[in-house]
């Protein structure tokens, strides 16, 4: 059983694939799973993208800078929005940045966070990492390491990790488990290359599965292989 777990979401989790916005139905879905890995009783960061509502990097007509501060705040509006939904369904929560002080986002400090995992409270880290040119992946990881985490838990839409993409090819093959090094030797694209240089320097496990296939998070939680494990060499 892990008992501290950073969870990483694409902000399509929200909205469906393809789709832009917020979807009552995902959200509700994302209630739902969150519900039982709190009363399993572990404590939960999450770090959420903000592809349904806008990619900085798609906005060609900007510059790079711009277009990433942009897609940061993305990540607050999204962290803001669930605050709000989570509490209406008794999750306490609390979001922490480093980009915004609006009066229901508190800063970042190590010391606070393990007091609001102590007083029972979801933590949501918005933000990114604070700087333009890094990925919410490279914030997933940044924030697994500082939050002590046991797992780096990579939420997606397929079950793990292939050898070449499964809906392309029939005969691809999954890893149930990797070590980072034979990730690297087989250029598997697990998470990019800041955020996965960070897991391996820190020996911070990553868990890739299949989010919406419902009961998986707490599977993984509870240390059940659900997707692909990957770990340092053994």
């Amino acid at each position: 059983m892990y008992k501290r777990v950073l969870l990483k979401l694409s902000g399509e989790a929200l909205s469906g694939e393809g789709e832009k916005g917020f979807n009552l139905k995902n959200i509700s879905y994302l209630v739902q799973e969150l519900n039982e890995i709190l009363e399993y009783g572990t404590n939960i960061g999450i770090v959420i993208g903000a592809g349904n509502l806008f990619r900085g990097r798609e906005m060609q007509e900007l510059s790079p800078t711009i277009a990433d501060q942009i897609g940061m705040l993305g990540t607050v509006i999204n962290a803001l929005y669930l605050k709000d939904i989570f509490e209406k369904s008794k999750i306490r929560t609390v979001v922490v940045s480093q980009v915004s002080n609006l009066p229901s986002i508190r800063p970042i400090h190590y010391d606070d966070i393990n007091l609001y995992f102590d007083a029972g409270y979801l933590v949501i880290f918005a933000g990114g990492t604070s700087n333009p040119f890094f990925t919410t992946d490279t914030a997933a990881a940044l924030r697994a390491v500082e939050m002590k985490a046991e797992i780096l838990i990579k939420g997606t839409k397929v079950s793990g990790v292939y050898d070449k993409d499964p809906k392309i090819h029939s005969d691809a093959k999954k890893f149930e488990k990797i070590t980072f090094d034979e990730a690297i030797e087989k250029r598997l694209k697990i998470m990019d290359t800041e955020a996965f240089s960070i897991c391996k320097r820190y020996n911070m496990k990553i868990m890739v599965l299949d989010f919406f296939k419902k009961g998986n998070l707490l599977k993984a939680i509870r240390g059940e292989n659900v997707g692909t494990l990957v770990i340092p060499g053994e």
